[in-house]
């Protein structure tokens, strides 16, 4: 793995992918782009991880789906938030906040 990757921490995935869906309905490949571009190539999302996880957060009601034609005119499946979804993400982003700000305070204590 080179060295500006790094691991996914359990749940960073969803939010990730509701972060992106938040900023505009892609296709599975547009959304595993997307994160490595808003991560900085930190998070390289691949096929067996995204695919599950996209079927898994549809089925929670948090994304729905619909056909259309890609940027190279191939049948791509595109994904967008739901109500229920974009409530999902303000959630687990409030979340991932605390989370960060209690690791910054626990790591610069003495």
């Amino acid at each position: 793995m080179p060295s500006n990757q790094t691991n996914l921490l359990q749940g960073t995935l969803d939010l990730l992918i509701l972060k992106t869906l938040a900023l505009q309905e892609l296709h599975g490949l547009g959304i595993s782009h997307r994160i490595a571009q808003i991560t900085n190539g930190t998070f390289q999302v691949k096929p067996g991880s995204l695919f599950p996880a996209l079927h898994r957060m549809e089925e929670a009601g948090w994304l729905e789906s619909y056909w259309g034609e890609s940027e190279n005119n191939r049948r791509a499946k595109y994904y967008r938030l739901t109500a229920a979804g974009r409530a999902q993400f303000e959630a687990e982003t409030d979340e991932w906040r605390k989370i960060s700000l209690a690791m910054t305070s626990a790591l610069e204590s003495t």
